[in-house]
């Protein structure tokens, strides 16, 4: 009975996933150019979430300076198109393996010495920081001036990634879809199983065989490749790199926030934290600006995980999971479990 209830309710997950997606595409069509713009930045940090859900939620490696790998895969696209004309396609991919060499690296010297745990995720900080600072002085790519890319022409470029808005939408819609099932064929992988053992107690992990230093290497070096992918798109959309913005810590807050809110470790809580959270700021940063009130909506990011935190600590995904089981559970479910509670 509780397998065939599990099986139903996974079905019942899945459905609702695609009906999303099905919904975010009619968005696509028929949004106006605004909510169009919004909503692929909902969709581009959704993906960025999901690489920086793999390295913590899955593989429990905290970075906090994951704006890094984003902006070696923007200024990857950007120096390559801007400068010798190379399509994006091969900007994305030489910032992946640009990204993911440097992430590799940082973990094996991190891990080599057991600098692990909040002295790792320091040590994220200082390197997107000083790659900030090196970009902020570094001519060739722009220094503090920036990269600027050439004004679409109107049409759909498909061979060098370059079109109208509504075109960049459903491309950030595919890239977010390909994360979520990334992540779940990940999680239900042999890797995802010794991550998440990795996770939850290292040492026992260790134990039981599993090569935790390569794993750790493995887990944050996919992540960043997946972050300069998501970084590489969002410059596009952009039209422009700049090192404080595509570098800055502020960016890398808004990469956690999504999958923070929406609940860490899971498949569609980037998804949900980034749909809750990313359209609250923009419209307490224009309630701020009409008001006169600045930093309104960092107040309100403030409010939003706090009482994500106090109320829903596991994040908003959980919550909804939850509140479906207890909607679709048979008596009989209620009965076995008020069963196994007195046992």
């Amino acid at each position: 009975m509780q397998k065939k209830f599990d099986r139903g309710l996974e079905r019942t997950r899945w459905l609702a996933g695609i009906t999303v997606f099905a919904v975010l595409g009619l968005v696509g069509l028929l949004a106006n150019p605004y909510v169009i713009s919004l909503m692929t930045i909902v969709l581009l940090f959704t993906f960025l979430g999901q690489s920086w859900n793999l390295m913590l939620g899955i593989g429990g490696q905290l970075s906090i300076g994951h704006a890094l790998f984003v902006g070696l895969g923007a200024y990857s696209v950007g120096v390559l198109y801007v400068k010798y004309g190379i399509s994006p396609w091969v900007g994305l991919l030489t910032g992946m393996i640009l990204a993911g060499s440097v992430g590799a690296s940082i973990a094996w010297l991190s891990f080599r010495f057991e600098v692990r745990g909040i002295y790792f995720a320091l040590l994220t900080i200082a390197a997107a920081e000083f790659a900030r600072i090196m970009f902020s002085g570094w001519e060739f790519v722009g220094a503090m001036q920036g990269l600027f890319f050439p004004a679409p022409t109107g049409g759909i470029e498909i061979s060098m990634l370059r079109g109208d808005a509504r075109f960049y939408y459903f491309v950030a819609l595919a890239l977010a879809a390909l994360g979520i099932i990334g992540t779940e064929l990940i999680s239900r992988s042999y890797l995802g199983y010794v991550w998440r053992a990795m996770r939850d107690d290292e040492s026992a992990a260790r134990a039981l065989g599993v090569r935790t230093f390569q794993h750790k290497i493995l887990v944050i070096s996919i992540s960043a490749a997946t972050a300069a992918a998501g970084g590489g798109v969002l410059a596009l959309v952009q039209g422009s790199i700049f090192p404080d913005s595509i570098m800055g810590m502020g960016l890398s807050v808004d990469v956690l926030i999504g999958p923070v809110v929406g609940g860490l470790g899971t498949t569609f809580g980037p998804l949900v934290g980034s749909l809750a959270a990313i359209p609250l700021n923009h419209l307490m940063s224009a309630l701020g600006d009409n008001l006169r009130i600045p930093g309104l909506n960092n107040i309100a990011y403030g409010v939003v995980l706090i009482s994500v935190v106090w109320f829903l600590p596991d994040g908003i995904w959980p919550a909804i999971v939850r509140l479906c089981k207890a909607i679709q559970a048979p008596p009989t479910a209620w009965l076995w479990q008020s069963r196994k509670v007195e046992e």
